[in-house]
């Protein structure tokens, strides 16, 4: 450890005549007159000398001692400079009180400061003769934690070691030291003292949170005590073995010794080589090659053993490998775009166009900002696929993030190199798997990002969605930006209610229905099928599954939007194969209609709408879900009571209040439906919506509930082949609904010939799968009158009228 320095160089030529330069006008009060230091840092807490040479800091310091006033302790950045400007300062400084003022005989002008708190400068007063700046001063609140606790102790017993292990010990500074009971001036007293540069000591000085600034000090002065500690070790060793003749030999061992110790060998200098070579390869924008160079610098100065020097190398890795340069723009082939989505997906035309557009403007403008693309649909309708049909039809890497379950925003934006294994985000992460700037990213499950106690993960998700801000997409770990605009992005999701509005303002929404029974059955023909014999090691000579076999299996084993549940029971039937062909009993099998149920068992799922609908008092409703489109029976049913409404179903509010509805429409409608006005106060009405386990809502039922009731109190049968959705006013209006194209096309799987659907949807037709509409009639409702004269039947009720 060294004492304080002298903080300015030798006098100038007219340091004996401070007024001779600078005149004496009155000073601003709110000012804090300013002395630059060369080379030397003085810290709160600790007295130091000074040398004063310049005019300007001889005039500063008297007017100072005569006005009382304390003075600003800056260091100059370069130590050289005889006049400096603000520029040449350090914004951090020490207040300090004058002491002591004296001039001796030589003229030359000394003083001794005591710091007092540390301040930063936060703009320079014009038109002064001395530098005086209005500062921020820096109070140090005394922080007693048991980590603050734990460092001060540690502190200690380091500093007074190294102190101790000094040829010459300072008696006076350990005791100084032992007696030190405040954290954060054993702290600066600490950093003053110890034998390290002057840029070493500005930026500890310039540490404000305490336990921050305890951790730089422990660190450097660990450092500090390696070095003593060998030496010590060396000296004593070479105490005991000296001899003249081994005197060279003696000095060579110790010189490596201390290389070792220190890191400084042949094979750091070529490691350092290295990264340098693959920095300049790497072709890094300036700001982040000066931010990687200025690390090697660290690393190279650092010891092996110190942990810090993996976190460096770490980070260097992370921004060598990262793609910065921009590969060469490979030209888009859209004629053969076209082929490779036919040829990976079936159907979806609507969907294949839109990407056709987005490909042909990707392929004009090279430089723009392009969309970005959000598949939205039902589980197994091919949406991660789409993207790797994307990528291939642009000749770009393909790489997936599963955004499912995350909850943390530095998972999005990274973590903070301060932190024990630290990492870049998932963003920063899929750039460098994809080993390319201009990848396609599947952002998987977007939907289902979840708010946790670290942050909102969507939030993050801004800046990485928006073209106008990705540009400069800065990750916490990294440090510098990097530049997101030219990846394609292409987000997936099964709804769009949990994407936060300004996530998915940033997104174009491309809805995905879900398959017919005739597309399900072209994709289990042309790909499941083929998939299925590869995994399990099949050939179609060995095994064969006729069409009405996979016809049977979409109707009875499987019930889904997409077709995933379709791949496992083909599955299921080819592991059946690939048993009977391996154990030798068969060389070739064929499944048809007959051979499944000894496979897959019982049928799972039957037609049951005639079955339900027989009866008066049960309509067939259409629903949405998170999976795709599905129907929906309303049953109702009247006892003798009190005229009581009683729901059951597991209903949320919305569809009760529907219910509610429709039966105060049917009660103001009872004399033209002919019903009798005392069924509704001698009766209790009961209506319940099967599947009770599932919960339930919506407005979407009230044409159904509707249509239950009135066929209840009439006694006259709903058809059987129709199904209806939308919601009902008092007025006996149909208000339009959402999810026409699902229901649509749950209501042509499900059997069903009529579909009765708001007037005001006319706009969703075009939306609906060709199949789905040839499969089906539409009725489209104005009003519940036309609802009740289609789907009532005609034939006079079967029991006498209601009263």
């Amino acid at each position: 450890m060294a004492h304080l320095d002298s903080l300015c160089g030798t006098s100038n030529g007219d340091a004996n005549d401070p007024h001779a330069a600078v005149s004496n006008p009155t000073l601003p009060e709110d000012g804090l007159i300013l002395v630059p230091a060369r080379n030397t840092v003085l810290f709160p807490g600790i007295i130091g000398p000074m040398i004063l040479g310049r005019a300007k800091s001889i005039a500063a310091a008297q007017r100072a001692v005569r006005e009382e006033r304390p003075i600003g302790i800056l260091m100059q950045r370069d130590a050289s400079i005889e006049d400096p400007g603000p520029d040449d300062l350090y914004h951090f400084g020490t207040i300090a009180n004058i002491v002591r003022y004296m001039t001796a005989p030589d003229g030359t002008h000394h003083a001794i400061f005591q710091g007092t708190q540390r301040f930063r400068v936060l703009d320079y007063l014009p038109g002064t003769p001395f530098p005086i700046a209005r500062v921020l001063q820096i109070s140090e609140p005394e922080i007693q934690t048991p980590e603050v606790e734990a460092r001060f102790r540690h502190l200690q017993s380091q500093a007074v070691e190294a102190l101790q292990l000094l040829p010459q010990a300072p008696q006076e500074l350990i005791t100084a030291l032992q007696a030190t009971t405040s954290p954060a001036a054993l702290t600066d007293l600490a950093a003053a003292y110890m034998d390290i540069g002057p840029e070493q000591k500005q930026e500890i000085l310039e540490t404000v949170d305490l336990i921050q600034r305890m951790d730089k000090v422990l660190r450097l002065l660990a450092e500090r005590l390696e070095v003593l500690r060998l030496t010590k070790e060396i000296g004593l060793q070479t105490k005991a073995a000296i001899d003249e003749r081994q005197r060279e030999v003696i000095l060579r061992e110790q010189m490596a010794a201390i290389q070792r110790q220190l890191g400084e060998n042949d094979g750091r200098a070529q490691e350092v080589a290295e990264l340098s070579d693959a920095i300049t390869r790497a072709q890094m924008p300036e700001e982040v090659e000066t931010q990687a160079r200025k690390e090697l610098r660290r690393y190279e100065r650092m010891p092996e053993a110190a942990a810090e020097a993996g976190m460096i190398r770490t980070y260097l890795d992370w921004l060598i490998e990262l793609p910065w340069a921009l590969p060469k723009e490979k030209p888009i082939n859209i004629a053969e775009a076209r082929q490779i989505l036919d040829a990976d997906h079936f159907g979806l035309e609507k969907i294949k166009a839109r990407i056709i557009e987005y490909l042909a403007v990707r392929k004009l403008a090279l430089n723009g900002k392009a969309p970005i693309l959000c598949f939205v649909g039902p589980p197994g309708v091919g949406k991660t696929s789409l993207g790797q049909s994307i990528a291939r039809a642009m000749g770009r890497s393909f790489v997936r993030v599963s955004l499912g379950g995350v909850h943390d925003e530095a998972e999005i934006r990274g973590h903070r190199r301060t932190y024990v294994g630290a990492m870049p985000g998932n963003i920063i992460q899929a750039v460098r798997k994809a080993g390319s700037r201009d990848c396609v990213v599947m952002l998987d499950e977007i939907d289902k990002m979840g708010r946790g106690i670290q942050g909102d993960p969507s939030a993050a998700m801004l800046e990485v969605l928006d073209p106008e801000q990705n540009g400069t997409f800065r990750d916490n770990y990294l440090g510098v930006p990097f530049d997101l605009s030219r990846i394609a992005f292409i987000a997936t999701a099964n709804m769009l209610d949990t994407i936060p509005s300004p996530l998915r303002d940033r997104m174009e929404v491309i809805s995905l229905a879900g398959y017919t029974e005739d597309e399900k059955h072209e994709i289990a023909r042309r790909y499941l099928v083929r998939r299925q014999l590869e995994a399990n090691g099949l050939t179609p000579e060995q095994v064969e599954v006729e069409d009405q076999a996979l016809t049977e299996m979409i109707r009875a084993y499987t019930r889904e939007a997409g077709v995933r549940n379709l791949e496992r029971e083909i599955g299921r039937l080819f592991r059946h194969a690939a048993v009977r062909i391996a154990e030798g009993s068969a060389d070739r099998v064929r499944f048809g209609v007959g051979e499944l149920a000894s496979v897959l068992g019982p049928p799972r799922f039957e037609n049951e709408v005639a079955m339900r609908t027989s009866v008066p008092g049960v309509a067939t409703g259409l629903a949405w879900t998170p999976v795709g489109g599905d129907i929906l029976f309303i049953e109702a049913t009247r006892a003798p009571g009190q005229g009581n409404l009683i729901l059951t179903g597991q209903l949320g509010d919305v569809m009760r209040e529907s219910a509610q509805a429709a039966l105060s429409l049917v009660k103001s409608r009872a004399g033209a439906l002919g019903i009798d006005q005392a069924v509704f106060e001698k009766s209790d009405i009961h209506v319940h919506v099967p599947a009770g386990a599932t919960p339930k809502d919506g407005p979407s039922a009230g044409v159904a509930m509707f249509s239950a009731l009135t066929s209840l109190l009439t006694d006259r049968c709903v058809r059987s082949d129709t199904a209806m959705t939308g919601e009902i006013s008092l007025r006996g209006m149909v208000l339009p609904v959402g999810g026409i194209k699902e229901k649509v096309v749950a209501a042509a799987a499900a059997g069903l010939s009529r579909v009765m659907l708001p007037a005001r949807n006319r706009r969703d037709y075009e939306e609906i799968p060709r199949s789905a509409r040839a499969a089906v009639e539409f009725v489209w409702l104005e009003n519940v009158e036309q609802a009740i004269s289609a789907v009532l039947d005609e034939h006079e009720a079967r029991h006498s009228p209601v009263t």
